[in-house]
């Protein structure tokens, strides 16, 4: 037990500066592994199994959180600011919502096929850097899929951004109203009002106003939906930001996968070549020596 505390430091430190093969190769040696088990642990894609791992978890936090958010917000502008749905050629705000709710649900469809994707294109590559020196080729293909995933990666990871920026409009706005409730002691000699004309969830025409005196606002402070749906609101801008984190994530493996294959083409000619030339000398030198030994003879 004594050795194996004294020697976790200095293992630690051989870890992070030989890479993710020389990690596996020392685990399994001190474990007594298996060659075959070696071989399946040093063909894992890491860096993007943990890019896909941020990448599921900040989109379902976002497509989950956002779509209970959406509906409590129904059940507010509903129950105590009066909005009333719109015929159903009208387009309002609960016609809106119902179409985030649908993109949200192409959002997950999306994004978990895009990540499964991105981890097929990780253990491909993995598989062409380990396999340089055997029977695998790398070829033209390879290297345009990838510049592909890159430059897609890249539009996504631009439009998470504007997710990002879009998802923290609903986060303000709560955080006003639950931050007036929670002062509701100090703003007893005043009346505080919440015009949804001015957020645009209503037309001008439409007078929807919730004032701090009046009794549907002290239910709404006093119930559970206003904090449930602010706080399902935070978590899902903090998926976004995961997702985005996700993509910058993957755009930097892609690159670097992009990069190594691009070298190990590089090698792959140059060991042809070397091979040919290696080949055409040594027939070249068989031919002497038989010239040779024809004339001695």
């Amino acid at each position: 037990m004594t050795i194996l505390t004294v020697a976790l430091p200095a293992l630690t430190v051989k870890l992070f500066s030989c890479g993710t093969y020389r990690i596996v190769k020392l685990l399994v040696s001190n474990m007594g592994g298996s060659e075959c088990c070696l071989k399946c642990l040093s063909g894992i894609p890491y860096a993007s199994l943990i890019a896909t791992i941020l990448l599921y978890a900040g989109v379902a936090l976002f497509c989950g959180c956002g779509h209970e958010a959406l509906s409590g917000t129904v059940t507010i502008l509903q129950t105590y600011f009066d909005v009333v749905r719109s015929p159903a050629d009208a387009l309002d705000v609960f016609t809106m919502i119902d179409i985030f709710k649908y993109v949200i649900y192409g959002v997950a469809a999306a994004f978990f096929v895009y990540g499964i994707l991105l981890m097929v294109e990780g253990f491909f590559t993995t598989g062409a850097i380990r396999d340089l020196y055997g029977d695998f080729k790398i070829t033209t293909c390879g290297r345009c899929v990838s510049a592909w995933f890159i430059m897609l990666t890249y539009i996504f990871m631009l439009a998470w951004l504007g997710v990002t920026a879009f998802s923290s409009l609903p986060v303000f706005m709560y955080f006003s109203i639950w931050n007036t409730c929670q002062n509701t002691t100090l703003l007893e000699s005043s009346n505080v009002c919440f015009d949804l004309r001015q957020y645009g969830i209503v037309s001008i025409n439409e007078e929807k106003k919730l004032c701090t005196a009046s009794e549907n606002f002290i239910k709404m402070c006093e119930s559970n939906e206003l904090d449930l749906t602010f706080h399902l609101f935070v978590c899902a801008l903090a998926g976004a930001g995961a997702a985005v984190i996700a993509m910058v994530h993957y755009l930097m493996v892609l690159s670097a996968n992009w990069a190594y294959v691009k070298d190990a083409c590089r090698m792959q000619k140059y060991e042809d070549i070397k091979s040919k030339e290696e080949q055409e000398l040594h027939d070249i030198h068989s031919t002497r020596s038989k010239e040779r030994l024809n004339a001695y003879t």
